[in-house]
């Protein structure tokens, strides 16, 4: 049977994995990305290859591969990934199809999880879907009319950078206003500012240096007060966010996807709330609001469905209605 290698690389860690056809991932590895050097992270990938093809040439493994990476992916094939040292304008698909003697396609991650979720979660079968990624950072992966929108410089998406407050952050001038705000570095920096002005809250045990957005869920899961208050703020500049995109494209779903994703039952109740509010009202009672199912496996799995398309092999459940 053949498979595809599908490789999600992050800006911390990396993973890659065996697809067939079906989806199913036989096996996979992760590790954090190495960024000793620009060409680093590309050795490592092709050695994950190897790994994952049982010290065979990966070009009798696998019929193609696809990675996702942490920025964008130009039409001239060049890579920006601004977390990944040296990569202005790296050839990433040129240098792993030599490397790997396979064909290689690279995306936007936002853009492979938009295709994960569509292949194999819940936008399966739908033509209008919004993938709202928020973890550390905030993208979203659009389809329009069974189209990806990817705009004239590839800069579709870049949700982070959406205005939902009059109070910005000190660093919205560089990462976006939403993302500095909501985004899981942006919802421990709320943490600690309040914590800063002396209210109270069992977070005050953690080195505020330290105080992750994992650690405000956990403290909100165990009932915290100004933890609850902080996701509750966070979900509903995520739910302005999405009421400007259910306005724009009138979509069938938005999906949820990303780190955050994992603590959503925490404050998807305020996201739901603030998107009624502020969205078109005949588009906002209408579209449906998931969270991904598919978690970290959105990306691999729609990097399998780009590499089965670049390879010209036909994937199984890619019915539309």
């Amino acid at each position: 049977m053949p498979y595809v290698l599908a490789v999600d690389l992050g800006g911390t860690k990396c993973s890659a994995a065996v697809v067939d056809r079906k989806g199913r991932i036989v096996s996979s590895r992760t590790a954090p990305v190495d960024l000793s050097s620009s060409s680093a992270s590309v050795r490592q990938i092709v050695q994950m290859a190897k790994e994952l093809a049982g010290g065979r040439n990966p070009n009798r493994f696998f019929v193609a591969a696809s990675v996702a990476v942490p920025g964008l992916v130009r039409r001239n094939g060049t890579v920006w990934a601004p977390n990944l040292p040296g990569w202005e304008q790296m050839p990433l698909a040129k240098h792993l199809k030599r490397w790997l003697e396979i064909p290689v396609v690279a995306e936007s991650d936002r853009n492979a999880a938009l295709f994960g979720e569509c292949w194999r979660g819940a936008g399966k079968g739908k033509l209008d879907v919004i993938v709202l990624m928020a973890g550390t950072g905030i993208g979203a992966g659009i389809m329009s009319g069974g189209h990806v929108v990817r705009g004239a410089h590839e800069l579709s998406g870049c949700a982070g950078w959406l205005s939902v407050s009059l109070n910005a952050a000190s660093n919205a001038s560089a990462i976006g206003e939403l993302e500095s705000l909501a985004a899981g570095p942006g919802i421990a920096n709320t943490a600690r500012k309040r914590l800063r002005q002396g209210e109270a809250s069992s977070l005050s045990q953690f080195d505020p240096a330290k105080i992750t957005a994992h650690e405000v869920a956990a403290a909100a899961r165990g009932g915290d007060q100004l933890a609850s208050e902080v996701l509750h703020s966070a979900g509903r500049l995520l739910g302005f966010a999405i009421a400007n995109m259910v306005s724009l494209f009138d979509p069938e779903i938005v999906i949820l996807g990303g780190g955050m994703s994992a603590a959503a039952d925490l404050y998807f109740e305020s996201l739901r709330n603030a998107m009624l509010e502020r969205a078109q009202p005949l588009a906002a009672r209408q579209v449906k609001l998931a969270v991904s199912e598919l978690g970290p496996r959105a990306n691999l799995l729609g990097c399998a469905r780009l590499a089965w398309e670049l390879s010209g092999v036909h994937t199984v459940g890619r019915e539309r209605r």
